[in-house]
């Protein structure tokens, strides 16, 4: 009887450790996926302010690669705000002057696009997270298209001129729709083709070099690092 009654609290014991293992390691498996994993996380923690960006048809296997919506723990992280600064920075910086830009065209697969609003005032620039097109609509326009990563070359072509996009605000992390029309229509369609993996090229049949560009960008260098993910 008395090694009955000791041996039953030390069996209870041996218990409760094991549902208190077999309880961390259920939440340790329930932990969602790394933010920003492998390739992509060393690309923009081994960034300098300024990116580089991707080319064709050097980086094609990047720039024709779909990209994904980020996830609720990249939604979260603060790789994602250090991604959104310096992107914003390379496109902004002279370097690259331009207007807008997709994650792709820094290394990432991921559907994030900053663009410039000219369509408001002061033309801010706005950053857009998980954009998608929800419907396209009115009288289709031929214009001149130019892009950061097929630099030099311009070519004509045929965009929407209305636009109805969804996505996540940066700012408040809540879903979101806008209606754009005009010239900044045309910036929403080219920014969203490059996060499906199109280039402006796909859908131009009068691509030209643009002399007033190539000179331009000839002071700068657009190599890629040493270190760049292989």
């Amino acid at each position: 009887m008395k090694t009955g009654i000791i041996a039953q609290p030390r069996n209870q014991w041996l218990l409760l450790g094991v549902l208190a293992i077999a309880a961390f390691t259920t939440l340790i498996s329930k932990k969602g996926p790394e933010p920003f994993p492998g390739r992509e996380r060393e690309i923009i923690t081994r960034s300098d302010s300024v990116m580089y960006v991707t080319v064709m048809p050097e980086d094609s296997a990047i720039l024709r690669t779909p990209s994904a919506d980020l996830t609720p723990e990249e939604l979260a992280s603060p790789l994602l705000r250090e991604l959104m600064a310096k992107m914003l920075r390379t496109v902004q910086d002279p370097s690259q002057d331009g207007i807008g830009i997709a994650a792709p065209q820094v290394g990432i697969n991921k559907r994030i696009i900053w663009l410039q609003r000219l369509d408001q005032e002061g033309e801010p620039w706005r950053c857009y997270l998980n954009m998608h097109i929800d419907s396209l609509f009115g009288p289709q326009i031929v214009a001149a298209e130019g892009c950061l990563s097929l630099p030099t070359l311009r070519g004509n072509v045929v965009r929407d001129s209305s636009v109805i996009v969804s996505f996540i605000n940066p700012e408040t992390m809540t879903p979101s729709r806008d209606t754009i029309h005009g010239y900044t229509a045309r910036l929403f369609q080219h920014e969203i083709d490059h996060l499906e993996g199109i280039v402006y090229a796909d859908r131009s049949d009068s691509l030209f070099i643009s002399d007033s560009w190539a000179d331009s960008r000839r002071p700068y260098s657009y190599s890629r690092p040493s270190w760049w993910p292989r």
